[in-house]
């Protein structure tokens, strides 16, 4: 593992965890080492085959019926929001990695025994509050655009949004709407999620650290935010299937990227293990 040696955020509040300024190779180390980890640990795509695949298509399959149709598009885009919360497992397995210990697929689950653990039911549980807030928007905006008429059929539904102008402006809208919800869940997310795993913290400092790193290092959460909805979607397109090679490694990646944005060795009382 290369050791980090990215200076720490001068600029801290008083009490606050140290954030790291990171790169653009600090990107790809994340991924390189993500790839690493999960071609070691494959055992992990039983959870992800099975966790990640059957939320994506038990939402198809729920926005489907007519009075629900308006909401498939922004329900399966808006999964993806959830994502971080169904990774807590793969950074569990990266930190038993990271200290040499003997990793199995089963150790997925060991995430219940860390100290933090209802401060990260804190943080999915705002993390299911923004994604309540972006199908409330996605209404919203639907009914802006196309008024509280319901399609009659999934494929009418498909062609009234990409064939018409009206359509387009609801896919453009939609676009807009999206990147904000995104960047609130990548700036929430991307450190406080890992940090819980890894560290004896609260919520409230998880969350500050990781909003304080993404905001110092914009360009670098917003290239990172693009690359990781890229594989998303990819891995999505074949029935969520792909998903089970694409959330193991954007998992693994996510810890490494937290790794270079977080001052670990500076959290007080050194309760990161």
């Amino acid at each position: 593992m290369a050791a980090n040696s990215i200076p720490a955020s001068p600029s801290a509040p008083t009490g606050a965890i140290p954030v790291r300024t990171i790169t653009d190779d600090d990107l790809r180390f994340s991924l390189r080492q993500g790839w690493e980890d999960f071609r070691d640990l494959r055992g992990d795509l039983i959870f992800a085959g099975l966790i990640y695949t059957l939320i994506g298509l038990a939402a198809v399959v729920m926005t489907t019926s007519r009075p629900l149709m308006p909401f498939f598009l922004p329900v399966v885009a808006g999964v993806a929001l959830l994502g971080p919360v169904a990774a807590v497992g793969f950074y569990e397995l990266a930190r038993r990695r990271e200290h040499g210990d003997e990793v199995h697929w089963f150790n997925f689950l060991d995430v219940r025994k860390r100290p933090s653990l209802d401060d990260m039911g804190i943080v999915a549980g705002l993390l299911l509050l923004i994604f309540l807030g972006w199908l409330l928007a996605a209404g919203a905006l639907y009914a802006l655009i196309f008024g509280w008429t319901t399609p009659t059929s999934i494929g009418g539904f498909l062609s009234m949004v990409f064939t018409t102008p009206r359509g387009w402006a609801l896919i453009v809208g939609g676009l807009v709407v999206g990147a904000i919800f995104g960047w609130f869940v990548l700036a929430l997310s991307v450190a406080s999620l890992p940090m819980l795993v890894d560290c004896d913290v609260t919520a409230a400092q998880a969350v500050s650290a990781s909003w304080r790193a993404s905001h110092r290092n914009k360009s670098e959460m917003v290239r990172w935010g693009i690359v990781v909805s890229a594989l998303l979607v990819l891995g999505s397109i074949p029935l969520f299937v792909g998903l089970a090679l694409v959330l193991p490694w954007l998992g693994y990646s996510t810890w490494h990227l937290y790794t270079r944005l977080i001052d670990r060795e500076a959290v007080a009382g050194g309760r990161c293990d």
